[in-house]
């Protein structure tokens, strides 16, 4: 009897979500994560400070602005972007071991961040997350009471432009029910093209 070498890993799809800041991209990545426990999804770095409930490596990986800045030098980012007066990015290692292992693997990232990795991996699903109404995007952003005035209105001017942005995705998903928005997002996920 011949031994058989086990079957490599077929690489996976990695998926893409963005929206503007308040859309609900972390509800709706919590409930794919619920629905769908095979997906790995990546933990960004950050240089802002940790809102209250959140910790290290868990929401995002807190960092100084020095170890940003090392984390760039040395090429360990997928992508990163500044937002609201902080930077945020994605360390490529932890994703790229991820995909090639076959496991389907998602980023929850803002515009500028979703636009580089197009450059670097144009394979990937790109989804864009988007509020029923800008009303109801400014109702959420207020309601967290986590942020000062002036911050909440840069994070709405952003989200303007992030708005118009939306014909760059391959797919748009409306956040008017989370579940069935989560539901969606699983669904391009896990089927993969012929």
């Amino acid at each position: 009897m011949t031994e058989q070498a086990a079957p490599t890993p077929q690489p996976a799809r990695l998926t893409v979500l963005s929206g503007p800041s308040g859309v609900g991209k972390g509800t709706v990545v919590a409930e794919v994560r619920r629905l769908f426990p095979h997906v790995w999804v990546s933990i960004s770095c950050t240089t802002r400070r940790p809102r209250p409930g959140e910790a290290d490596g868990v929401q995002y990986h807190f960092l100084s602005d020095a170890e940003f800045d090392d984390l760039i030098a040395s090429d360990r980012l997928l992508e990163y972007a500044s937002f609201a007066g902080h930077r945020y990015g994605t360390p490529r290692k932890p994703v790229e071991q991820h995909l090639a292992a076959g496991r389907p693997t998602l980023l929850e990232i803002e515009l500028q961040g979703a636009r580089q990795i197009r450059q670097r991996m144009p394979e990937a699903r790109f989804v864009f997350l988007a509020p029923p109404s800008v009303r109801e995007l400014r109702d959420r952003l207020v309601g967290r009471g986590t942020e000062a005035t002036e911050v909440v209105e840069a994070r709405l001017a952003q989200a303007e432009v992030e708005l118009e942005a939306h014909d760059e995705f391959d797919v748009v998903v409306v956040n008017d029910d989370v579940e069935r928005a989560a539901a969606e997002v699983v669904s391009l996920i896990s089927v993969v093209d012929a």
